[in-house]
């Protein structure tokens, strides 16, 4: 889901388990749904402050994976090698 700051001022958002999100103006972050649903976070839903989207993600998977190769490594020159022990 995604949390989009509507005001013009930096806000902290209280986030479940002490967690904090910090969102400058017009700016937006990611929270779970659970997150959504957090009494504090509703309190700034209702009075304006901010605004909580679905994230607007495609019906076709939605993993941000494209043929199994994540976004990350899709247009990177080759697979990395993890090298263990002493060198």
């Amino acid at each position: 889901m995604e949390i989009v700051n509507k005001t013009k001022r930096p806000l902290k958002i209280p986030l479940p388990g002490g967690k904090k999100l910090f969102l400058v103006p017009g700016k937006s972050g990611q929270i779970t749904p659970k997150a959504a649903e957090y009494p504090p976070l509703v309190k700034m839903v209702e009075a304006g402050e901010i605004e909580i989207t679905d994230g607007g993600r495609s019906v076709g998977g939605g993993s941000g994976t494209v043929g199994g190769v994540s976004p990350a490594t899709k247009n990177s020159s080759g697979g990395t090698i993890r090298h263990i022990g002493d060198r």
